[in-house]
């Protein structure tokens, strides 16, 4: 890299220095904050790109210290700097914006960014720096199609980007190149990440109403669950992802959630608003040609309920578990309404307590977090303060107990003695799910246990063989004379 510290070096900023977009990420958060002025967007844009871009920067501030920078590409700009080279950050995003990132990041001389009526970009921008700097008077690190005109103007190019299409681009307009790796993976690797599809193993409680009505010998309702267990699932993958660009701000500052695709800048917000809707509408099409009613509304009750939880309730301290638990009651109800079977009572009261006793130590686990942390404020997006840790553990251990006298009562029900030949048996079950309950807890009160426990317990060896056993236990009571 020969370029000497006279000649300015000008820096892009979206994509280039950080791994995102800030009109997207301006405009995903006004959409998610205030989702029913979404269509105030269309009227800014048709006055304008600029007028769209100013008046969410007015509307939406950012967290310069928590965007996902290009670390490697910051190491070599503060190299420059050291050098005594001019760096001067140009880029199309708002003014008010850019500051944020100059005075954060602390090593840009100059700011050049959109304000007023010119969207700097592409010529815009070129124009821009020749006026001030002449024609290759300066050097451009920048990251796409659109920074072609500037680059052609530029005396050194840096491209930061893995295509090599682009690079091949810049270096046909006869300019020095040197290439910065983007730091992305491929977009359908994060893709497929962002989707979660190992979560869809709680989708597996659909099946659940056709064991506990014994109708898994019936190919035509093996059938109709398995479609359920489909459609549920591309309809989960659908609302994970609309969760994550609800939340990408708060998952930045998660010690493990700023990993996930869409807050480590992994993946375009734009691809998460494409793909959720690209999800959801094949699962309600699908399941509205082919499942029976009851089913499809239950679909819908579910996503509403997580969208809704996503947008607001997630914030409200117990209703936020409360909701948590609902949505794992729901996939029950919604089993038993794809092969049309009665709701069990006992089913669903033992349901809703076992997974609320579950969604309490997913908040325990981030309390425990915030105290390791020393935080004594509420935590960041959740209506919680560490100091209720110990109410929240009193909570959820309670609702894991009165799971097992649900499980208990359910052996004394007339409908249980017509469903197995010795109900009795079930009474193995409840020393099982005590050990497995309070085994939780104090993983959990240990600082041991994943931020989700239905995650933990697909990893966990000693639950897998405990589930073994329950189920042993329920097999034998049906067969056992």
């Amino acid at each position: 890299m020969l370029a000497g510290p006279s000649t300015p070096l000008v820096v892009d900023l979206d994509g280039t220095l950080i791994k995102t977009d800030l009109l997207f990420e301006t405009a995903n958060r006004f959409v998610t904050r205030h989702p029913f002025q979404a269509p105030r967007l269309a009227a800014w844009l048709a006055s304008g790109k600029s007028v769209l871009k100013t008046r969410l920067a007015e509307a939406c501030d950012i967290d310069a210290a928590a965007l996902p920078y290009n670390e490697a590409l910051i190491t070599w700009l503060r190299e420059q700097k050291a050098q005594g080279r001019r760096l001067v950050l140009a880029t199309a995003s708002h003014r008010r914006l850019a500051e944020a990132v100059a005075r954060h990041l602390g090593f840009f001389d100059d700011v050049l960014a959109t304000e007023g009526e010119t969207n700097l970009k592409s010529r815009h921008k070129r124009d821009r720096l020749v006026s001030l700097f002449g024609e290759h008077g300066f050097d451009y690190v920048g990251n796409d199609a659109a920074d072609l005109a500037v680059w052609k103007s530029a005396d050194r190019a840096y491209v930061v980007s893995s295509s090599a299409t682009l690079v091949k681009r810049v270096r046909a307009l006869g300019r020095g190149v040197e290439v910065f790796d983007d730091g992305r993976p491929p977009v359908a690797a994060s893709l497929f990440k962002a989707l979660r599809l190992h979560q869809w193993m709680k989708n597996l409680l659909i099946l659940v109403p056709l064991f506990a009505a014994h109708r898994y010998g019936d190919e035509a309702s093996l059938l109709q669950a398995l479609l359920a267990f489909f459609v549920f699932g591309l309809t989960a993958s659908s609302v994970y992802l609309l969760n994550d660009l609800v939340d990408v701000a708060d998952d930045r500052h998660h010690p493990r959630k700023r990993r996930r695709p869409f807050a480590s800048g992994d993946l375009g917000l734009v691809h998460g608003w494409l793909a959720w809707p690209a999800l959801a509408v094949p699962a309600f099409a699908i399941a509205g040609a082919f499942l029976p009613p009851a089913f499809l509304a239950s679909l819908a009750a579910y996503f509403v309920l997580t969208l809704t939880y996503s947008l607001h309730l997630k914030q409200l301290a117990v209703v936020d578990v409360l909701t948590l638990a609902g949505l794992y009651t729901l996939r029950i109800i919604a089993g038993a309404a794809a092969i049309a079977v009665p709701l069990s009572f006992w089913l669903l009261t033992f349901s809703m307590f076992v997974f609320l006793s579950l969604a309490f130590i997913k908040r325990f686990s981030e309390l425990k977090s915030a105290r390791g942390q020393g935080m004594s404020g509420q935590l960041r997006g959740r209506g919680y303060f560490p100091d209720d840790i110990e109410m929240v553990s009193s909570l959820g251990a309670g609702a894991g107990y009165i799971a097992v006298l649900v499980l208990a009562l359910y052996i004394q029900d007339s409908h249980t003695a017509e469903l197995y030949r010795n109900p009795h048996l079930i009474w193995l079950a409840c020393p099982l799910l005590l050990y497995w309950i309070s085994r939780a807890w104090l993983i959990t009160h240990r600082g041991q246990m994943h931020d989700d426990p239905i995650v933990f317990a697909l990893k966990d060896r000693v639950s897998w063989v405990v589930g073994a056993c329950f189920i042993a236990v329920f097999a034998l009571a049906k067969v056992a004379g």
